[in-house]
């Protein structure tokens, strides 16, 4: 069992150095938003990775910290590495955002580019640590990150008490923001209702939470880049997000789409791909106690996001 101890440890120790992000409430639709797409990275992952950073060693930090990554989570590092000025290395995939790619270099991660998909950055970034040494930090397979994704629960807990009666929509990929939450929303209230979004075009974890297996997903390219990839092999989300999960849903790029827009006609926000899952699933669910939705991140490339803006303006 994950200590909850852990996430309220975790909520201490990163609380200095992070912003509270906003949680605003559509009330035509009775869904609260959370908007981590306002976090100073722009995205939730800086939670987990710094969170991480510190619970490290100085000698651990300063061998070098190593991970893969499809933007989001190397800056989280980059930014946390900033604190002890310890040496980043980031190996991502070739069709990574170009956005977060020149994000993560302009906080100081050295980022090495690997052809293909997130599985296989994240397979060279643990060979580069076991032959050259340094910090490997998983983005989702780790305590310490786990620990410090869920502190977005516990912050919406905080904004609005009520929220634990709602039905929660989460982004998933490799789980550690759906477990994360999912351990601290059920310590509030073990029957609240928590659902997983996650992109069709790459289901790796709804394939593990469905039928225990991941073999034969295909790994296609999608607008939520930061959720694509296999899941690593024996990672702690995998029993995780079985036990706090009710239901993993897929999305379809269309919906995607659909949501990125709606963000930003309805409320004014720029979110990703990665985020808009989570909207998507929201907006077609039937959630008559109201609905939280985690708005994961707001790092989408500005051409892609304006040519989805121009394609749905006057269908919303």
């Amino acid at each position: 069992m994950f200590p909850y101890d852990w996430l309220i440890a975790a909520q201490t120790r990163i609380s200095p150095h992070i912003r509270t992000t906003p949680l605003t409430h559509d009330s035509q639709r009775n869904l609260w938003l959370k908007w981590e797409s306002e976090q100073i990275t722009g995205s939730f992952k800086l939670r987990g990775a710094l969170n991480k950073a510190l619970l490290l060693e100085d000698w651990e930090r300063q061998a070098g910290l190593v991970t893969a990554s499809a933007g989001n989570h190397g800056q989280g590092l980059a930014y946390a590495a900033r604190l002890s000025g310890a040496p980043v290395k980031v190996f991502a995939s070739n069709q990574a955002v170009p956005r977060k790619i020149e994000a993560m270099r302009a906080l100081g991660a050295d980022v090495e580019l690997v052809p293909g998909g997130y599985e296989l950055a994240e397979a060279s970034a643990i060979r580069h640590t076991a032959e050259h040494g340094g910090t490997f930090v998983s983005a989702y397979n780790d305590a310490g990150v786990i620990a410090g994704q869920g502190t977005v629960a516990l912050e919406i807990l905080t904004q609005n008490p009520a929220a634990s009666q709602m039905t929660w929509y989460v982004p998933v990929s490799g789980g550690g923001l759906l477990a994360g939450v999912g351990l601290a929303l059920k310590q509030a209230n073990p029957s609240a209702r928590l659902i997983g979004a996650q992109a069709a075009a790459s289901a790796f974890m709804h394939s593990l939470f469905t039928r225990n297996s991941q073999e034969g997903v295909p790994d296609l390219l999608s607008l939520a880049d930061g959720l694509t990839g296999a899941v690593e092999a024996g990672s702690l989300t995998i029993p995780l997000v079985r036990q706090v999960a009710d239901e993993i849903v897929l999305v379809e790029e269309e919906a995607i789409e659909r949501a990125i827009a709606f963000a930003w006609k309805h409320y004014g926000k720029t979110i990703e791909g990665s985020a808009a899952v989570a909207l998507a699933a929201a907006l077609n669910g039937k959630d008559e106690s109201g609905a939280v939705v985690i708005l994961s991140g707001g790092n989408i490339q500005p051409e892609h996001h304006a040519a989805i803006l121009q394609k749905y303006g006057g269908v919303l």
